[in-house]
């Protein structure tokens, strides 16, 4: 069964996706606050709240009065550091759910945007939700960190591990394939991607469900190496296939599996990266 429409629901970091996302939910009939440093460009149907993450005080009296049913956190590190994603993912959701708590607010539900960066397979093997996850690198690390915390809150909680996101005003691929960029083939370097209307369009989808399982893996029907996607690019726009680059012993990455997504009901508005690739070339790189 379908969950009815939230009453309220707090978009903690709403930024980009976050936006797309608050206005899916209002024309389902939510409320929707949208959380943010500098709230003034948010759209009408969503409800400004200037707060920062990182101030435990101003957190908690900019959500004074606010009884949200349900949570999305979507963080956006201020620099790419390790303390800049303990900031960012982990203190700044433990403060929320204080926050939440000191205002007596317990939401039914609350989802946390993660990557597939939590896994440290490099192998160019299968991975998914059960998956071991040991990642390398510190950002895989704190997000990781953040997961338990998320999981970890005195109400239900899910995560969404997002890989490789591309959609409009996000075409640095396409960029590198413009200026002859290279690729690597040997060994091939798979890779994992999701366009940014699936990413909207996947939260607001669990928003409706009644039971969403607590970790999702978030990404397309089509892993592709590296090379398989640039000399697709190459051919349609119209450029010279990338050069090849040696890969002197460096990883193959991995293959995530979105079984589960679509076993949720969802169904991929751009199932492989020839549907997305090719809409943002139709527009002109900016659909």
């Amino acid at each position: 069964m379908p969950h009815p429409p939230f009453r309220e629901v707090l978009i903690a970091g709403c930024g980009r996706i976050g936006r797309q996302l608050g206005l899916a939910l209002a024309g389902d009939g939510s409320r929707v606050l949208g959380l943010r440093r500098r709230p003034d460009a948010l759209p009408a149907e969503i409800e400004p709240v200037a707060a920062d993450l990182t101030d435990p005080d101003g957190l908690a009296a900019a959500l004074r009065g606010r009884r949200p049913e349900a949570v999305f956190y979507i963080a956006t590190p201020p620099a790419y550091t390790d303390d800049g994603y303990r900031e960012a993912y982990v203190l700044g959701q433990r403060n929320l759910i204080e926050a939440l708590q000191i205002n007596g607010a317990s939401p039914a539900w609350q989802c946390f945007v993660s990557s597939t960066g939590v896994y440290g397979q490099d192998d160019g093997g299968w991975v998914d939700e059960d998956s071991p996850t040991e990642p390398q690198r510190f950002s895989g690390r704190r997000l990781l960190d953040a997961e338990a915390v998320a999981l970890g809150a005195p109400w239900p909680a899910t995560v969404v591990r997002f890989a490789g996101i591309y959609g409009p005003g996000r075409g640095r691929l396409l960029r590198r394939v413009r200026e002859g960029a290279a690729c690597r083939d040997e060994p091939p370097r798979w890779t994992n991607r999701i366009h940014e209307a699936d990413c909207v369009g996947f939260l607001a989808h669990l928003a409706r469900l009644a039971g969403p399982e607590r970790r999702y893996i978030g990404v397309d029907d089509e892993p592709a190496t590296q090379c398989t996607v640039m000399d697709w690019l190459a051919q349609r726009m119209g450029c010279p296939p990338p050069p090849r680059e040696a890969g002197d012993g460096a990883g193959m990455g991995r293959r995530c599996r979105n079984r589960r997504l679509h076993d949720s009901g969802y169904r991929l508005r751009y199932p492989g990266f020839r549907d997305g690739y090719a809409a943002m070339l139709e527009s002109g790189g900016t659909e």
